[in-house]
C-alpha cells in the first residue's frame, strides 16, 4: 500500500530570479539567474545532478516545447530532462517530478525548474488567442478576472455575506500583499497601497477592481532535491523536507452538474484533504506557521482559507479582517508579496511559493523573517473557478 513521501525527499538548495518586466533578460538568462543561486546554495557541483524538470506555461513564447532549453541554459551533463505544464501549478508540477524521482531511488539528486517569460509578447496580458479547440468548446469569452467575479458573488449568497463587507475583506488582503511585497528586493510590485485606494480604484470584473488582480511577470525559480541521508552528508543538518506534495485536477463536475454551486475551489478541498493526511497534520489552523496561496485574485485567496480548512464555513472574512493572515497574525500569508506583488510568471510561481517557505524556515527571509516557522503550506490554483488543477505542497525540517 502506498505510503506517500513524507520526509523521503529534502531541498538541498533553492533559487529565484528576480520578478518584474525583466526586458534585460531572456528565459534563459532568467533560469541562469535562478540557477546559479540554487547550485551555490545547494552546495554540490553541477555534475552531481542526475535528472531535471522544467516547468513553462506559455512554450511558444517562452521557450518551446522541448526542455533542451533547460539543458542548454544550465549546461547539464546530458542528464534526462522533462518539460511539465499545468496551468498554474506548473511550476509544482516540475517539483512533483523531481520529487517523485528521487523518492522512488530513480535518481538520488535532481533539479526542477520553473520559468515564463511573458512581458515583451505585445499581450497586456496572458499572450494567447485560444488554449485549444477543448477550452474554445467549454469556457467560450471567458475570462480569468470574469470567472473569479463569480467566484466571489457566489461566496457572497452562500454565505450572505454582504458585499461591502466582502469588498473591505479583499482591500485588505490586497493592501497586506503590497506591505508584505515591499520588503521583498526580489518582487514586481514594491508599493504600499492604502484601503481607500483598492476601494476607490476602477472596476474590472464586479466585484472585483483594479488593486484585486495580480498581473504577469517574467522570472524563473528552481530547487535541487535529494535523499535527507544525502543532505545530512553534505552538512545540512534538520534539512527541509517535503511532507506532501498532492495534485487535484477537476474531473468535470464543477462545469457540468448542480452539485456545485460555484462557491468554492472543490479541487483544493480535495488536494488539501490528501496533503494533510499525507504529512499527518491533523489540525492545519493549529499547526501550520505560514501559508502562500493562489492570491491570483484577492477574492481567490479569500475563499480558499476556508477550502483550506484554514477559517471556518463562512469564517473567511471575519479571519481576513481581523488579522488572522496578516503579517503579525497566527498564519502569515503571502509573506513574500504573493502572485500579487512578488508577481506571476506562471511556469515559475508553484517555485517561487516553495522559496518561500523553505527560506523562512532556515531563518533567512531577510526584513520579512517570522518568528521561529517550523510548517509551511504551498497552494496552487491553474484555470478557473469551474475548471482546474490545484496542487498543495507541505513543506517542513526534519528534526532529529
Amino acid at each position: 500500500m502506498a505510503k506517500g513521501i513524507r520526509d523521503k525527499v529534502a531541498i538541498i538548495g533553492m533559487g529565484c530570479s528576480r520578478f518584474g518586466e525583466r526586458w534585460d533578460a531572456g528565459p534563459d538568462d532568467l533560469m541562469l539567474e535562478a540557477f546559479q543561486e540554487c547550485l551555490h546554495d545547494a552546495g554540490i557541483d553541477k555534475s552531481d545532478i542526475q535528472a531535471g524538470w522544467m516547468g513553462v506555461f506559455f512554450d511558444e513564447q517562452s521557450v518551446g516545447k522541448s526542455a533542451l532549453p533547460l539543458s542548454m541554459a544550465l549546461r547539464l551533463p546530458n542528464i534526462p530532462v522533462t518539460r511539465v505544464e499545468n496551468l498554474c501549478a506548473t511550476g509544482t508540477e516540475a517539483l512533483r517530478g523531481a520529487v517523485y524521482a528521487v523518492a522512488a531511488g530513480a535518481c538520488d539528486i535532481a533539479i526542477a525548474m520553473g520559468v515564463e517569460k511573458l512581458k515583451d509578447t505585445g499581450f497586456g496580458g496572458l499572450p494567447e488567442r485560444t488554449k485549444g479547440t477543448f477550452e474554445d468548446l467549454w469556457l467560450p469569452q471567458n475570462t480569468a478576472p470574469g470567472g473569479f467575479a463569480q467566484l466571489g458573488a457566489a461566496y457572497a449568497a452562500r454565505t450572505r455575506t454582504d458585499m461591502a463587507d466582502l469588498k473591505r475583506a479583499m482591500a485588505h488582503i490586497s493592501v497586506k500583499s503590497h506591505a508584505n511585497g515591499a520588503l521583498n528586493p526580489k518582487a514586481h510590485l514594491r508599493n504600499p497601497i492604502t484601503e481607500q485606494q483598492v476601494l476607490d480604484a476602477r472596476m474590472v470584473a464586479y466585484p472585483l477592481g483594479l488593486f484585486d488582480c495580480a498581473g504577469v511577470s517574467d522570472g524563473a525559480a528552481c530547487a535541487i532535491v535529494t535523499t535527507p541521508e544525502i543532505a545530512r552528508s553534505l552538512g545540512k543538518h534538520n534539512p527541509v523536507t517535503v511532507k506532501a506534495l498532492q495534485l487535484a485536477p477537476s474531473n468535470g463536475v464543477e462545469l457540468a452538474h448542480g452539485s456545485w454551486d460555484g462557491s468554492y475551489t472543490l479541487t483544493t478541498r480535495i488536494a488539501a484533504k490528501r496533503a494533510y493526511e499525507e504529512a499527518g497534520i491533523r489540525d492545519p489552523r493549529a499547526e501550520l506557521s505560514l501559508i502562500e496561496v493562489h492570491d491570483c485574485f484577492s477574492v481567490t485567496e479569500l475563499v480558499v482559507m476556508e477550502d483550506l480548512g484554514l477559517s471556518p464555513e463562512g469564517g473567511a472574512v471575519r479571519d481576513v479582517m481581523d488579522g488572522f493572515f496578516d503579517r503579525d497574525g497566527k498564519i502569515p500569508c503571502q509573506i513574500d508579496g504573493g502572485l500579487k506583488c512578488f508577481g506571476h510568471p506562471i511556469g515559475a510561481t508553484g517555485l517561487r511559493m516553495v522559496y518561500e517557505i523553505y527560506l523562512q524556515l532556515q531563518g533567512r527571509a531577510g526584513e520579512r523573517q517570522l518568528p521561529d516557522p517550523r510548517l509551511g503550506l504551498t497552494h496552487n490554483l491553474g484555470g478557473l473557478p469551474n475548471r482546474n488543477i490545484t496542487s498543495v505542497a507541505i513543506i517542513g525540517r526534519l528534526e532529529g
